[in-house]
């Protein structure tokens, strides 16, 4: 039986304006227009409908009480439809309008009414409206045998295949999404075949088969797959510790060292994501839009409603398997037939060896080019930023900081600023002073530690105009996430903590329909994720202590400190703009300064602070999934438990056969096993580790005035918070999304940011404002079709083509990759055999 609000009806831009005789309101009670309505407060015609039925179980308090928490909850919230705000603002701040004009107090009441129904049962969020149900059945099982089956297989054969091919050039990983997509077949077939066989296990009875493959078995397979697809970051660890060209050690393959350390990373997210509920998941602010396409593509599965909208009568499904066979075909161009697609790089073929047209226009992502295009690709998968997930002011901020940055990468080049002029202006490698990659075995002894000699008889490390830029602005993006989070999201997290220091049940105190709904269900209490946290921990420091791994066990602790720092910070950030500021830099910062000279000991550091913080947040963020979808807590608790241990061990499994795999790792391996990932988490390794960031950001070190940038970062959200009081705009500004358009660089360009902007403009500016119901019927729909079918081409593409070296070698393909100076990274200045810049041999410390 279902609870709460039935399915909606049809929306009201396809019916008659509604009456108030309708709906029995009284004569004086005159409501606002409809259209009038959804403008105001961004909602379709049948989530007005349904307010204003809702809206009639409303006090003149309650509606007092609701505008009110809205200016409490929602002035900092860009997300809230910012008409909605003003009328509350209005109502509340002129306290003489009832009795000067009284017609217009009514009328802003009983809109500011609607608006309060609107919120109390269901969301303030246009976006979540569209594909969130606000009703929900709890007879329908989520647990059943057919989801644990299709579940477990998917986790272990993504694990396998991501991992397998993660050491093989080029490389080829599966997500969550495709698992999606083939759950739905699966699990109707199993519901075709399978006997409706009563089966006991552990004193509870259930069927084999309970009936028709529901939505809720669909999102336990998708969950599942979304914690068990991704490899534990450990991995890199053990491949650089016992490969003899990295630093070999021969111990390192032991399986037991390397699923203690696994499980270890992997479950301390589980921990910090639980604890972290009343912040990240249970509070409606709390969006996370990436899961709005995952809902949108299962409801288009088993929605069995096709209401019109805005004329348009095609079903989800049916629009999905438009667009997914659409793109299916289309992509198979930009990907494999006709490359130049992709990489559309056309003004540098019209004067190919101009170093200048190359670094401004390029675009290859090999270091050659800035990506000034204003036609650079024909290919979505070149996008960096999904435009339709995205909200707009998140796509125009970060674009922003992308255009703002440009010409500041151009002037350090330009001006040869920290000797870049002799690098490539785009890159993320590491240089030394004659220009060659940074050969990092020449810094380090036979045990892989720091080697000071060796190093004075070198080079210094230097870094691309890009990728110095990047590293400032990740200095100032860290703590103005800190100050951004503490200014405009403080009441929230007090309230959390305060919550937190009470041991107050968070979803009671909450009001929304989902966790009312949610009530029903028994919580996983706090103390299940405080125990996984406090194993998960005892787990690292043994796998870390037990073995000659050159670290204290202590640096588990000291990782998972940090990231208890900031998972809450950038949490609140990323669940309300979908922008995620990775700790992965901070981790390296701080991890090669604590442990100087200790690559390894960095590593793990880095494990535990920059990977748990990731895993605490995905964690959260499908916790969330399971909170719209109204799936048992424990159910899901024990879906991410069970897949993600599934996954560790396959995974574990795997490495040990790839550590025996001839010459893994290799440059030239015969089955292209060269490791290109992990020859780059090993150059991190030791630039960060062994050499450190004392001899690149330190005092009298080359880099050292961007350390700055931490100051930077956290005095210029306090500006702008301060200044928006005074000029309106500036509250517009999201400091921290902004950053993270100035962190594209290196290897990315405008090629990938610029065509977002248009995209992203077309589906949530003007569709959204004059087409409301299509958008919200069709518009997460059509990136959930546009992923999957972009991943199952990637898949056939690789294994079928690719794996065997199958290439089309035409001009099409070749024309954007050779010959040309963007491909070949041509330099501003460039140094004669013998020469170098900078300080030379003996003349460094």
């Amino acid at each position: 039986m279902a609870t709460q609000i039935d399915e909606k009806r049809t929306p009201s831009a396809e019916k008659d304006s509604l009456s108030d005789e309708k709906y029995g309101l009284d004569e004086k009670h005159v409501l606002p227009d409809v259209a009038e309505l959804e403008t105001d407060i961004q909602a379709v015609g049948a989530d007005i409908e349904e307010a204003i039925i809702n809206a009639e179980k409303l006090s003149e308090e309650d509606v007092l009480k609701a505008a009110q928490d809205i200016i409490d909850k929602h002035c900092y919230d860009p997300n809230f439809p910012p008409k909605a705000l003003a009328l509350a603002e209005r109502f509340i701040n002129e306290k003489d309008l009832r009795s000067r004009d009284p017609t217009g107090y009514e009328h802003l009441y009983q809109e500011l009414k609607v608006e309060a129904a609107l919120i109390i049962f269901n969301s303030p969020y246009p976006e979540v409206r569209a594909v969130v149900v606000n009703h929900d059945d709890p007879t329908i099982a989520a647990s059943t045998f057919r989801a644990w089956f299709i579940g477990l297989i998917f986790v272990a054969a993504g694990a396998f295949i991501n991992q397998f091919f993660s050491i093989r050039y080029p490389g080829i990983s599966v997500g969550a999404n495709v698992a999606q997509l083939l759950a739905y077949p699966a699990g109707k077939l199993l519901e075709r075949v399978l006997p409706t066989t009563a089966v006991t296990l552990f004193g509870q009875t259930f069927s084999l088969n309970p009936g028709p493959f529901n939505m809720k078995e669909h999102m336990v397979i998708t969950i599942m797959a979304n914690v068990g697809f991704s490899a534990p970051y450990t991995n890199y660890v053990v491949f650089v510790q016992y490969i003899p060209r990295y630093f070999n050690m021969p111990w390192a393959s032991n399986f037991g060292y390397q699923i203690l350390i696994a499980l270890s990373t992997n479950f301390i997210g589980y921990g910090l994501a639980g604890l972290t509920r009343r912040f990240l998941v249970y509070p409606t602010h709390a969006i996370w839009y990436s899961n709005l396409a995952t809902i949108a593509l299962n409801r288009a599965f088993h929605s069995g409603q096709n209401l019109p909208a805005n004329g348009w009568k095609v079903s989800r499904m049916r629009y999905f398997l438009y667009c997914f066979v659409g793109m299916f075909v289309y992509f198979w161009f930009p990907s494999y037939i006709f490359q130049a697609l992709s990489f559309f790089n056309w003004i540098v073929w019209i004067a190919p060896n101009n170093v200048h047209v190359a670094a401004v226009t390029g675009s290859t992502g090999s270091g050659g080019g800035l990506g000034l295009n204003p036609l650079p690709t024909f290919d979505i998968n070149q996008f960096y930023n999904d435009p339709w997930i995205n909200p707009f002011y998140t796509t125009l901020n970060w674009a922003a900081g992308t255009f703002l940055t440009f010409p500041i990468v151009l002037a350090i080049w330009y001006s040869n600023v920290w000797e870049t002029a002799y690098l490539p202006i785009n890159s993320n490698g590491v240089f030394d002073n004659t220009g060659k990659r940074y050969n990092v075995s020449r810094t380090i002894d036979e045990n892989g530690l720091f080697d000071h000699e060796a190093f004075k008889q070198y080079s210094p490390a230097y870094l691309a105009a890009s990728n110095l830029l990047v590293y400032g602005i990740f200095f100032a993006a860290y703590s103005s996430t800190v100050s951004h989070a503490f200014l405009y999201h403080r009441r929230e997290i007090i309230a959390g903590f305060k919550s937190l220091l009470s041991r107050a049940n968070v979803l009671n105190s909450q009001n929304d329909v989902h966790s009312i709904l949610m009530r029903q269900y028994k919580e996983v209490p706090e103390w299940w994720y405080f125990s996984v946290l406090v194993v998960s921990i005892a787990l690292g420091a043994a796998g870390v202590g037990a073995w000659p791994t050159s670290t204290t066990p202590a640096v588990v602790l000291y990782g998972v400190f940090l990231a208890m720092i900031f998972c809450i910070p950038i949490g609140v950030i990323y669940s309300t703009t979908n922008v995620s500021i990775t700790l992965n830099v901070l981790a390296e910062f701080i991890g090669g300064a604590w442990f100087e000279g200790n690559a390894l000991a960095m590593n793990f550091f880095k494990s535990y602070g920059y990977v748990t913080t990731a895993h605490t947040l995905n964690f959260a963020q499908d916790l969330k999934l399971a909170h719209y979808t109204h799936i048992a807590p424990r159910v899901t608790f024990a879906a991410q438990m069970i897949a993600t241990l599934v996954s560790t061990f396959v995974s574990v499994g795997i490495v040990n056969f790839q550590l025996g795999i001839e010459d893994v790792c290799v440059p030239g391996q015969k089955d292209h096993f060269t490791c290109p990932g992990i020859n780059t988490f090993f150059t991190a390794s030791v630039l960060w580790g062994t050499l450190g960031p004392k001899r690149m950001f330190g005092v009298g070190a080359v880099y050292s005035g961007l350390v700055w940038c931490f100051l930077i970062g956290a005095a210029l959200p306090v500006v702008f918070f301060y200044a928006g009081k005074r000029y309106s705009w500036l509250k517009s500004v999201h400091l921290p999304i902004f950053m993270t358009g100035g962190l594209v660089w290196a290897p990315y360009g405008l090629n990938n940011v610029w065509p977002v902007v248009p995209v992203a403009f077309l589906f949530n500016v003007f569709i959204k404002r004059r087409y409301l119901a299509w958008w919200s019927k069709y518009n997460y729909i059509t990136t959930s079709a546009f992923t999957c079918a972009i991943a199952i081409v990637g898949v056939i593409c690789f294994f079928a083509l690719q794996y065997h070296g199958l290439e089309i070698d035409w001009v099409g393909n070749n024309k954007p990759f050779v010959d040309n100076c963007d491909a070949d990274a041509c330099r501003l200045k460039t140094l004669l055999p013998g020469e170098h810049f900078g300080p030379g041999v003996g003349e460094f410390e």
